[in-house]
């Protein structure tokens, strides 16, 4: 694991979504000097906020800390069949990178 990566992660993940430091501190009940902190490494959140970051990027924790690369997908609101469409899906994408 590479807690450096948190920062990176973080302000990739913050400007992907078209963000300001303020807006996604607006969104997480932090200040932006707390983001600004955390995309530079100079501080790292608790586990609680951890965990609401994650959520609210719909990612990981892991993805977040650099333990995981993958992204996850929330399949939640989708029915069996559709569940099984996508995991077909990406068999055939992880058998096409393999080649």
């Amino acid at each position: 694991m590479n807690i450096c990566d948190f920062g990176t992660t973080l302000k990739s993940l913050r400007k992907s979504h078209n963000l300001t430091q303020k807006e996604l501190g607006l969104q997480l009940g932090l200040s932006k000097a707390v983001i600004s902190k955390y995309e530079n490494g100079l501080g790292y959140p608790t586990f609680d906020t951890l965990i609401q970051i994650a959520n609210y990027f719909s990612v990981t924790t892991d993805y977040l800390l650099g333990v995981a690369k993958n992204k996850t997908i929330d399949v939640s609101d989708l029915n069996e069949s559709q569940i099984e469409t996508i995991q077909r899906i990406i068999s055939e994408f992880n058998r096409a990178n393999k080649q």
